[in-house]
């Protein structure tokens, strides 16, 4: 299993690490498989979705706010139960299909981690499982 350090700068933000995960899968030599990634954090998560135009990443953290914005009758002690509902809603863990050393995304997907009570520095885990 390998470990990409993560470092985010605000409390909502997406960054498009498909090109990391894709080296990672480079350097190991993989072929074929699937590609399983984690977020081991509560207030994290991480999804598919387009990669071409930037203002769909901010349409997504728009939505998640109007969704789930800050309320203050919110009994988490923290104050972050917005972000423990973001990150519930989007996911923590992903599987992705590998053919010939690639990730199987579509044309304009991209994979991201989702930060939601940045700015953090946070783990993003990337397992490798051989296929035939």
């Amino acid at each position: 299993m390998e470990q990409l350090t993560i470092t985010t700068s605000q409390i909502n933000e997406f960054q498009d690490v498909t090109a990391k995960i894709q080296e990672i899968i480079r350097k190991k030599g993989f072929n074929n498989g699937i590609c399983q990634v984690f977020v081991p954090h509560t207030t994290a998560g991480v999804t598919i979705n387009e990669n071409a135009d930037p203002d769909v990443v901010k349409d997504l953290l728009y939505g998640l706010d109007r969704i789930f914005p800050a309320f203050k009758e919110y009994r988490h002690l923290e104050g972050n139960s917005a972000a423990h509902l973001k990150s519930s809603l989007i996911g923590c863990s992903l599987t992705i299909p590998v053919e010939n050393g690639r990730l199987c995304l579509g044309k304009w997907q991209g994979i991201y981690f989702c930060e939601f009570d940045g700015p953090r520095t946070r783990k993003l885990f990337v397992q490798l499982i051989e296929g035939k």
